[in-house]
């Protein structure tokens, strides 16, 4: 069964939650996630699709393991994943634990599942207030993630949510984000053009006490001069952050375009290196060929994939299932 966003978060139990659904309609609902991820993630699916058919379903050799293994790195799984998977699969295939095409089809999204779930990739919400860092390059959806996580927060799980507009250096974040606050319902603090981004941190914090809030959310630059103009600004958030609450910040996302393939794992790794990235948001995921970059981060960098954007909507924005990713890709 797909997550759910109480499924994704820890919360305390002696908070209010959103209310309950029967049995029927939580699995109708999930069965409808389920459709929409798989029909959200066609191209990468078709990619490999084809390819499997035509492998899998016909008479194994080695041209066989060669042509999946260049689908699963086509559709950018990575080559050390890629490795590692075909290794295993071609091992029990030829040791006679796995055979026929749908057992072997089933195999392979079992071991594309185990490899993306990696990590804690729940989001614990019970320090109060919790502080969330965002961070990512510009145009990965950082600030529209940002957005959408509050309105789930507020209106799924009914916390009080603050926003904070620290990527300061660009008007149109700020106004891009006090839209989605108006939207959600929920409090928003902003600073003047060019201001410190610290400042607004440390304001959001204060106005999440003052108000009795149970998450701040924080959305930060995502372009400067150089890579270690940006490190630095993040570094000096993190650090004003420290000072109010010295375990904070409790959750660091991770924004990366699907479609950026390779080069979103890359700036996985520059951001990982440089800030205590806890998980990974991975957008645009519906307008890619691309998709099993969710399996070379995992793999690659042992980063949990804790959200998805498959679309613009707001359901579109859902807790990350390896399970049902894995499946919706092969299947």
């Amino acid at each position: 069964m797909a997550r759910d966003w109480n499924d994704l978060f820890i919360v305390d139990a002696s908070l209010p939650s959103s209310a309950g659904e029967d049995a029927s309609g939580a699995a109708e609902r999930r069965s409808g996630v389920f459709r929409r991820l798989r029909e959200n993630l066609r191209k990468t699916r078709q990619a490999l699709a084809s390819e499997i058919q035509a492998t899998l379903f016909e008479d194994l050799s080695e041209e066989t393991w060669e042509r999946l293994e260049e689908a699963l790195i086509y559709a950018d799984v990575g080559a050390s994943t890629t490795a590692k998977v075909v290794e295993q699969l071609e091992r029990e295939a030829t040791g006679g634990s796995v055979s026929g095409g749908e057992a072997l089809t089933n195999r392979l999204t079992e071991l594309l599942a185990e490899i993306a779930k990696t990590g804690e990739d729940r989001i614990d919400i019970r320090p109060n207030p919790t502080v969330i860092l965002m961070v990512g390059v510009n145009g990965t959806g950082k600030t529209t993630t940002v957005g959408k996580l509050a309105w789930h927060l507020r209106h799924e799980l009914g916390r009080k949510v603050v926003l904070a507009a620290a990527d300061t250096f660009r008007a149109a974040a700020v106004e891009q984000l006090e839209v989605w606050a108006k939207r959600a319902e929920v409090a928003f603090v902003k600073g003047p053009q060019g201001a410190d981004p610290g400042s607004v941190a440390f304001d959001a914090i204060a106005t999440a006490r003052r108000e009795g809030a149970d998450v701040v959310i924080i959305d930060t630059a995502g372009r400067l001069h150089t890579q270690d103009d940006l490190m630095g600004e993040l570094a000096k958030v993190r650090r004003v952050i420290a000072k109010q609450i010295p375990e904070a910040p409790h959750e660091t996302l991770l924004t990366v375009d699907a479609t950026t393939g390779q080069n979103g794992l890359r700036q996985a790794q520059m951001f990982s290196a440089s800030v205590d990235v806890t998980g990974i948001v991975l957008t645009k995921l519906d307008g890619t060929a691309k998709g099993g970059i969710a399996l070379a981060i995992a793999h690659d960098l042992g980063l949990p994939v804790k959200l998805i954007g498959v679309g613009e909507k707001l359901e579109d924005l859902r807790p990350f299932d390896a399970g049902e990713f894995a499946r919706a890709l092969v299947s």
